[in-house]
């Protein structure tokens, strides 16, 4: 999400106004108290409600449940999730928050053009007075004075950093990208080999062939695709040039290691191969016909039930269908690898990721949420913070506890909420159930993959040794008999030389102007609807034609203005990876 250029206009006028609400208690550097002790017992302070403006979050309201009542025990808070994703309307509830001079108490949002935006207009406090105090942001304070660099103050406090090298990847035992495959239906198939991409097909044909229906009786694809995550590109045509090194960067693909970049229209470019690989694959009658119409949730139920053969994401295939009942009979999706590919990884982000936390200005007890914001990056708060979005292992005594090897293991409740489809909560812990429960924040302060000092292994609860030993199956065991005996898809790819890092810089790209962004919206709908005719183009000639077509009707809207734009930011965030690579060698 960004802030349009006319927006950015309309919040310039007021920055004077916004300054004086910044003045308010506890808003303004000369106000606040210097080196307030952080370390209070906040359950004895008067109970308030906090208005957490939050980018990420898919929930609108109360934070409820066991995070909710770890919150109001600790702090005699309520989080009231403000969450722009539910509200709809894109950019329009930001806009006006900031147009009315009060984001939030507390806010998650973009670094780079909306903490600028939101400094300059006197919204976010300098929390410069608490951070003396904290005892658990400090440890990152390489990311912390980074990401405020030039801002004469700390205004923002970075997520996902972590204490990896910035060259070490950032995923768990699963890259973000990957072929995973229906692995008992490629055995079916004879667990041929797969050169390239396009090998992939007849692959896919004996698999759909061998399976035709899903066990709830309904027709089984290879391939269903979807459209409401569709930006600059078609977002599944983007997917199969991440096995080969590539990410994108607006208009562009730029390769992980720096040694090439390609404009998505280019008749030769990993874009383009992908799209002729879907046309390709529906000739062959292996996309689901569906795929124009339905959206991800549609799609997702269609993997859960077994009417999907492959997966890019091993969050996708692996979340939706490995289930206990599954893997325990052999059947799930596990990565088939391509001889040729080169998957891209993001590496460990020391300077944080694309979202930043913050104290708004107008809070009205701006040192109770520091402590919170303190306590978020604590073993505890990754733990129960992340436990949505990065495999943390929630609460100590609930879902996990130390064994007498003193190593940490997952209790029966935490086996039934992580790998049994869930469990409800004990009323001690604040009742419901457990998945309702967590932390809507959507955003994790430290990488889970970093170690917790305390039990000295990864927060994300996939490496502890108790959990492997717990989640052996015979399709675990069968795919990695296969690949020469590795435990996990990451030992695979860095053993085979088959995974490309991009060192974790932080880069955030500038804002596109007036000018850029109105060409970008005009070239990325012709793009998208180009290529969603291209997929399910009756012939060769079709295609070919289609592809000239969105080549030129591009080009007629000014494509190589914004793709100079996207080239140079690409460049430079290549710059940016490697100097951060350098320095933290």
């Amino acid at each position: 999400m960004k802030l349009r250029k006319s927006v950015a206009m309309v919040v310039a006028p007021l920055v004077g106004v916004l300054s004086l609400a910044a003045c308010s208690p506890g808003g303004s550097d000369d106000d606040a108290p210097t080196n307030v002790n952080l370390d209070q017992d906040w359950s004895k302070a008067d109970p308030i409600t906090v208005d957490v403006y939050d980018g990420l979050a898919n929930y609108m309201g109360t934070q409820g449940g066991w995070f909710g009542k770890v919150v109001k025990d600790k702090f005699n808070m309520e989080l009231n999730i403000i969450a722009p994703n539910v509200a709809g309307g894109g950019d329009t509830l930001y806009n006006t928050r900031v147009s009315g001079g009060e984001l939030g108490d507390l806010v998650v949002v973009d670094k780079g053009q909306q903490m600028d935006e939101l400094v300059e207009g006197g919204l976010l406090l300098d929390a410069a007075d608490y951070y003396g105090s904290m005892t658990n942001v400090p440890q990152y304070d390489p990311a912390v004075q980074h990401l405020n660099e030039g801002k004469e103050g700390i205004y923002g406090f970075p997520t996902s950093v972590s204490s990896l090298k910035p060259t070490e990847p950032s995923e768990g035992l699963e890259p973000t990208f990957g072929p995973y495959l229906r692995w008992d239906l490629y055995g079916k198939a004879g667990y041929p080999e797969i050169g390239t991409l396009e090998d992939l097909l007849p692959v896919l044909k004996d698999m759909q062939d061998a399976q035709p229906q899903a066990d709830n009786g309904q027709k089984a694809y290879a391939i269903s695709l979807f459209k409401d995550w569709d930006g600059n590109m078609m977002v599944t045509a983007k997917q199969p040039a991440t096995l080969y090194g590539y990410d994108e960067m607006g208009f562009v693909l730029a390769k992980a290691d720096g040694s090439d970049y390609q404009s998505i229209v280019d008749s030769d470019s990993e874009y383009v191969r992908a799209l002729k690989f879907y046309f390709d694959a529906n000739q062959m009658g292996l996309v689901d016909p569906e795929s124009t119409t339905q959206n991800y949730d549609t799609m997702f139920t269609k993997y859960q039930n077994g009417q999907v053969l492959l997966s890019w994401w091993p969050w996708l295939g692996q979340s939706a269908y490995n289930t206990d009942k599954n893997m325990g009979a052999g059947k799930g999706f596990e990565l088939a690898p391509l001889q040729d590919q080169q998957i891209f990884s993001y590496g460990a982000e020391v300077y944080g990721g694309k979202q930043i936390l913050g104290i708004g200005s107008g809070a009205e007890d701006p040192a109770r949420l520091a402590a919170f914001i303190d306590w978020l990056y604590s073993p505890e708060g990754v733990n129960m913070n992340a436990s949505q979005t990065g495999a943390a292992a929630g609460p100590e005594g609930l879902t996990w506890e130390l064994g007498e090897d003193g190593e940490p293991a997952l209790t029966d409740f935490g086996t039934k909420v992580f790998r049994e489809g869930g469990a409800d909560v004990p009323a001690e812990w604040g009742g419901g159930s457990y998945t309702d429960g967590v932390s809507t924040l959507n955003v994790s302060t430290v990488l889970p993959k970093d170690v917790n000092p305390e039990t000295k292994q990864p927060y994300n609860y996939t490496f502890w040794p108790s959990y492997q030993e717990q989640v052996a199956n015979p399709l675990s065991e069968d795919w990695s008999a296969r690949m020469g005996d590795a435990t996990s898809t990451m030992e695979y790819l860095q053993a085979n030389d088959q995974l490309v890092v991009a060192p974790g810089s932080s880069f955030t790209a500038p804002a596109d102007d007036s000018e850029i962004e109105a060409i970008r919206s005009q070239v990325k709908a012709a793009i998208i609807e180009h290529s969603w005719k291209m997929v399910f183009a009756k012939s060769d000639a079709e295609f070919d034609s289609l592809l000239a077509d969105m080549q030129k009707t591009v080009e007629g809207l000014g494509y190589a203005k914004v793709l100079e734009f996207d080239m140079a930011n690409a460049k430079a965030q290549n710059d940016a990876r490697v100097a951060v690579a350098k320095e933290f060698g």
